[in-house]
């Protein structure tokens, strides 16, 4: 019998992965997390992510958005764990085909979405869950973060060679909720695209132009991010320091 299996409750889903009960919604109580957003060109970024019938938001004509962040889940219902995202701005699923001005009215208004192109962890039950619930490409790797200096810095690597390196500088303290927001986070395993929607609320969000230094290892995933001209300077980074969010199940695209 498969680890996943779902009940339904009466409001509510259950999931079981590796024999334990995981129930919607998902709370992360305590977190922290730091990122670099970086252009890419939108040829070679669409082509990465074709297979998930999404498209590459443009800020500015053939160039989109890759973020690289480093968070750390302290307190959750997965346990605790580390991640590292490699993620893409893209147009919300029912906004296909839209151009540079539809990108800009859904980047205003807070419509656009994230694919988790990849997603390493370093724990077994958040890699079952992620991948059994939400379709979340999660694979297992090392971690060595520095969230507590004011300068973070964090490194990935599997099967003994790194992946990434990456180093956030100081930034302006963001006034009020910082990056409060309902996000759409689109995923693609087994052939099937979902997406789920991410309650976020942080606080002590810093923020800065550029900021971000990126080191490049030699792993597959290393040279998929070479392949859209990094490393270059960061288009922005920031920091968070205390992060809590909620998200439920997943909806196939």
């Amino acid at each position: 019998m498969s680890d996943f299996r779902k009940a339904a409750m009466s409001e509510t889903t259950t999931h079981l992965v590796l024999g334990k009960p995981v129930t919607m919604p998902v709370q992360v109580r305590t977190a922290t997390a730091f990122m670099g957003m970086f252009s890419v060109p939108v040829g070679p970024a669409q082509e990465l992510v074709a297979h998930t019938g999404l498209e590459i938001l443009q800020y500015r004509p053939g160039h989109g958005i890759c973020t690289l962040v480093f968070v750390d889940y302290v307190d959750g219902d997965l346990g605790p764990y580390n991640e590292f995202g490699v993620c893409f701005l893209v147009r919300n699923h029912h906004n296909r085909g839209d151009g540079i001005v539809g990108d800009w009215r859904s980047l205003v208004g807070g419509q656009a979405g994230a694919l988790i192109h990849h997603l390493p962890v370093d724990g077994d039950f958040t890699l079952a869950a992620g991948r059994g619930i939400w379709g979340f490409p999660k694979t297992l790797a090392d971690f060595d973060a520095d969230h507590d200096s004011s300068t973070k810095r964090g490194s990935v690597s599997a099967d003994g060679a790194l992946i990434a390196e990456l180093t956030v500088a100081p930034g302006l303290p963001v006034p009020g909720r910082g990056l409060a927001a309902s996000l759409a986070a689109y995923s693609h395993i087994d052939d099937v695209t979902r997406c789920t929607t991410w309650e976020m609320n942080p606080s002590g969000v810093r923020t800065r132009l550029g900021g971000a230094t990126l080191r490049l290892g030699t792993h597959p995933i290393a040279d998929e991010l070479r392949s859209l001209g990094l490393p270059r300077r960061a288009l922005a980074s920031s920091s968070i320091p205390d992060l809590r969010m909620t998200f439920g199940d997943a909806t196939v695209v």
